[in-house]
């Protein structure tokens, strides 16, 4: 992987698009992700944004953004303000185009001195999103801001298979990502579970019952058709992945899929849809 450090003369993103309704900036600690080269990275929809990826394979770059949390608590009042203007909260996702927790984080802390920012700066609401059990290393300045802002953490497990054929493996298994969520919630933490994108699921029924005995207090599914940033799931349609998903369940590629699986969890949790859900709005069986 190429990593370069590139500092930002910004960190605070205003949301548009997908994220409008979901909160009112986003923060990418990095550019590139160091996951890309394992499943969620196949399914992640930022690796069809040619804006950040500039003819780069996703994957195979990463830039770290070394000054992250200087500038944040340069130009978080401002935003809190420009947000206030615009009668929304200051409600900030963190990431919403790379893995806040990637294994060059190890190194760099860019997000772990984000978060130690926000301790002194905290916005209204934070939703902290991720595929990591690396998450764990930042439980107690988390745990910190918990009592500071409305925070939740969105834990990414796509599916409830180990292993999909002819996908490549997690960067996190499944049953590691359930302890995070276990240990994240013992902690008092708000932890919601994201489907996202869904893939096959072999046993839902049982991977919602052993989400909620984690301590997961919600479910959003999100479906690459609606969810990635088109209608019609066009980007995603252009990689490889809606055919490997039918061949390992034909069904799953549509929206019905979705729903059915929305029901099956609405069994368990409360459960939102797509970006709705992401806002934090569900329903309730």
């Amino acid at each position: 992987m190429n990593i370069s450090e590139v500092p930002c003369k910004s960190i605070l993103t205003r949301s548009s698009g997908y994220l409008t309704t979901v909160c009112s900036h986003s923060i990418n600690p990095y550019m590139g992700c160091g996951l890309g080269r394992s499943l969620c990275g196949v399914g992640c929809y930022v690796r069809s944004n040619g804006w950040v990826t500039r003819g780069r394979e996703w994957g195979g770059f990463l830039e770290v953004k070394t000054n992250a949390a200087e500038v944040y608590g340069a130009t978080c009042e401002g935003e809190r303000r420009w947000a206030q203007r615009k009668n929304r909260p200051f409600s900030i996702f963190l990431s919403s185009s790379t893995e806040p927790w990637q294994p060059a984080e190890k190194k760099y802390r860019v997000t772990r001195r984000l978060l130690e920012a926000m301790c002194l700066h905290p916005p209204d609401e934070l939703i902290l999103q991720t595929h990591s059990c690396r998450i764990l290393e930042d439980i107690e300045t988390i745990s910190t801001l918990n009592g500071r802002t409305r925070l939740r953490v969105h834990m990414s497990i796509e599916t409830d298979c180990e292993n999909l054929q002819g996908l490549p493996r997690h960067a996190f298994s499944v049953s590691e990502r359930i302890g995070a969520v276990n240990t994240l919630a013992g902690a008092g933490i708000c932890v919601v579970v994201c489907l996202a994108p869904l893939l096959p699921l072999h046993d839902p029924q049982q991977f919602f019952s052993d989400i909620k005995n984690a301590g997961a207090r919600a479910v959003v599914v999100d479906h690459f058709m609606e969810g990635d940033g088109t209608p019609t799931g066009a980007r995603t349609l252009k990689t490889e992945l809606p055919a490997k998903m039918a061949a390992i369940l034909p069904e799953s590629t549509g929206l019905a899929y979705r729903n059915s699986i929305a029901d099956i969890a609405l069994q368990f949790l409360p459960t939102g849809i797509s970006n709705s859900g992401f806002a934090g709005h569900y329903r309730t069986g």
